[in-house]
């Protein structure tokens, strides 16, 4: 059978313009279909402007830091329309790149929808029919917004990039790395953020101890964090509301401040759990992701969906379909821009070059950037003691530039070692640049590095990290 393109790639992400790019390398015919922007949500929405808005959010401390160190500087407003702007036109410039990347790649771009129709042929919103060989779905995952009533007043972390203006305050509600994030992030642009998470601690999967620390950064630094909390109800408030929960509401000149809102002017009431009402200009639901299957045809073509919608696939990213692969956050398997790149790479290897590869999703490094930062590889403290008998080395201080400066931060430095074979299970640092440390001590815990391993390499000092490599006793042991 004669198909129009040897592989056509569902999803402009990174993993699919990747798998798309170096699939074309080999010399397969490629065609790519996008219904938005390319680069998906890395580049457009999640970690690329994310880490530009936590960059601006880190000034709001400095200016206080510098004075501490002798510079005289004075504070100013944070100019949000400013910083949109240039952040769109950083966009921009990076979805340019992809497009062009893939184009000198000779791949084709299909600026449209697309859906499965059989297991080779796509159907797109042009309303053609194109065949290929390999269909290959990164579509990548959205926010889920919770079914309850009012739900519509509130936005995600898509919405977020494109507000007009900063709120004056904030509610949060989750307590996952994206709503850890941005409640570090608006905090530090200015807003009054508050959080709402039901469970008994933020983060929930990673170690304890240093969740626990993230959270009591965050505190200090002024989130308004509030555990075991949830939303009962919320509406658009009206006058009265203001009236009613003034301690609430931003204050401009003694007065509640005007809140615009897509609500009608007055901003949105919420009922929490915990009996109390607030009135805020934005609420922002951070409760999770669900993989983009949905109207893509895939069950109608056989493939198989697990249950949270996710595809199904085995360790090649082959789906139940032989013709038909997915890879990144639409298989929910690990949600990280590397790991999709990772695994269109190794579908690439298995499909186009004759030499099967499976990825390894064990000992990966990840970074949550919270204020503090959060850094972590292996095994929490909780899960290695489950596995086998451990000792754990800890340690937690003010590091030198923000005891001179007279900030209370502390850093947490924790080491998870099997007493049997003296491997490090886990490293989890909370501290300023806690995602570069964890990149390289990511390096010796994927090659299996002992605790001795750490101990015979020399410190840098006067560094955070050189703790790594000189706590000789364990604080405890499981």
């Amino acid at each position: 059978m004669t198909f129009d393109y040897d592989l056509f790639v569902i999803g402009g992400g990174s993993g699919g313009v990747r798998a798309a790019r170096v699939a074309a390398a080999t010399g397969a015919k490629v065609g790519l279909a996008e219904e938005y922007r390319m680069g998906g949500t890395c580049v457009i929405r999640g970690c690329v402007p994310k880490k530009l808005m936590v960059f601006a959010s880190g000034y709001s401390e400095m200016f206080d830091d510098a004075r501490a160190y002798g510079w005289d500087v004075q504070e100013g407003p944070f100019d949000w329309s400013k910083f949109s702007t240039k952040l769109n036109t950083e966009l921009d410039r990076l979805e340019g790149i992809y497009r062009k990347l893939l184009d000198g790649s000779g791949v084709e771009i299909i600026d449209a929808r697309a859906k499965i129709k059989d297991p080779h042929t796509v159907t797109l919103s042009t309303g053609k029919d194109v065949t290929a060989k390999h269909i290959l779905v990164a579509t990548g995952g959205r926010p889920v917004v919770p079914e309850m009533e009012g739900a519509e007043f509130g936005i995600t972390s898509n919405d977020i990039f494109l507000l007009e203006e900063m709120p004056k305050s904030i509610l949060i509600v989750g307590g996952g790395y994206i709503a850890s994030e941005f409640a570090g992030i608006l905090n530090g642009l200015g807003v009054q953020v508050t959080q709402f998470y039901r469970g008994a601690q933020i983060l929930r999967g990673f170690d304890d101890e240093a969740r626990g620390l993230v959270a009591e950064g965050m505190r200090a630094k002024g989130v308004d964090l509030h555990l075991g909390t949830n939303i009962v109800e919320m509406r658009a408030a009206t006058k009265e509301d203001l009236a009613g929960v003034q301690e609430d509401v931003p204050m401009e000149g003694g007065k509640p401040a005007t809140l615009p809102h897509k609500s009608a002017g007055h901003g949105i009431w919420v009922k929490a759990t915990n009996g109390t009402e607030h009135v805020f200009d934005q609420v922002m639901f951070a409760t999770g992701r669900a993989p983009n299957t949905e109207d893509m045809g895939l069950k109608d073509a056989g493939v198989d969906l697990g249950r949270h919608g996710e595809i199904v696939v085995d360790e090649y990213s082959q789906t139940s379909v032989p013709s038909i692969y997915a890879i990144g956050d639409v298989t929910n398997r690990v949600q990280l821009t590397p790991v999709a790149i990772r695994e269109g790479m190794a579908f690439v290897e298995t499909v186009f070059k004759g030499n099967p590869t499976a990825v390894d999703h064990d000992l990966i490094p990840s970074a949550v950037f919270t204020q503090p930062e959060l850094g972590t590889v292996g095994l929490t403290e909780e899960k290695a003691s489950e596995q086998e008998p451990i000792e754990v080395y800890c340690t937690s201080f003010k590091p030198m530039n923000h005891a001179f400066a007279g900030r209370e931060d502390r850093v947490l430095m924790k080491l998870v070692v099997s007493k049997e074979t003296r491997k490090v299970l886990g490293c989890h640092i909370v501290a300023d640049h806690a995602g570069e440390m964890i990149q390289l001590v990511g390096i010796a815990v994927k090659m299996g590095a002992t605790k001795e391993d750490f101990d015979r390499t020399v410190a840098v000092h006067p560094t955070m990290a050189e703790e790594l490599v000189t706590m000789k006793e364990p604080v405890r042991s499981a």
